[in-house]
């Protein structure tokens, strides 16, 4: 009996360090905390409201938010609500997005575009945030409207969304990929003779 026993706690303390692992390999960073009020009878009470990124720098990325009276129970609230409302992204060569997006969201518009071997990540705040815990090593970012920190997030996260592979393509279209990155190549030799050819024309 006592044998079984032991075998019974050896089996929970496995399970165990499983789930840290599961929750070690996602990276989370803090983008936004801001104080709130709440004004009530008998006058106001103040909290904190955090946003946060989180992701496992392989292809998935989340955010959430989060309140509280104070700011390490907002950051948590934040960080369990991101986890829940992970998406995925595929990446090209693991490090860029496979074609460029833009995102709108309210007054936040952004726009991404993939990027050569050794560019780095070319955004700023809560933009590079994402990328970061996303794992894209190579993209250009710009964010055109509202500079708040919920709003780019969320038009960010609305770019990503529309962002598609070569096999998924292939896949709803019953072809090889090898076809569609073909015409998706010659497509994008088309693209950068136009420009050159009206320049020249003009002149």
């Amino acid at each position: 009996m006592a044998r079984d026993e032991g075998r019974g706690r050896g089996r929970g303390r496995g399970r165990g360090r499983g789930e840290r692992e599961e929750r070690d390999e996602f990276v989370d960073k803090l983008v936004a905390i801001n104080r709130v009020a709440k004004v009530v009878k008998g006058g106001k009470n103040f909290g904190f409201a955090a946003l946060v990124v989180v992701g496992d720098q392989k292809g998935r990325v989340g955010f959430g938010k989060g309140k509280a009276r104070e700011v390490p129970e907002a950051i948590r609230k934040a960080t369990q609500e991101a986890k829940r409302n992970l998406i995925r992204v595929p990446l090209r060569e693991g490090r860029t997005l496979h074609h460029d997006a833009s995102g709108r969201w309210g007054a936040g518009k952004v726009v991404l575009r993939a990027a050569p071997a050794g560019t780095g990540i070319i955004a700023g705040g809560p933009m590079r945030a994402i990328f970061e815990t996303l794992g894209v090593q190579d993209v250009v970012a710009k964010s055109i409207g509202s500079s708040n920190p919920y709003n780019m997030v969320r038009a960010t996260v609305d770019a990503l969304k529309d962002q598609t592979s070569p096999r998924s393509i292939a896949a709803k279209r019953g072809k090889k990929v090898s076809d569609v990155l073909s015409r998706r190549t010659g497509g994008g030799q088309a693209s950068v003779t136009e420009p050159t050819d009206t320049a020249g024309a003009a002149a």
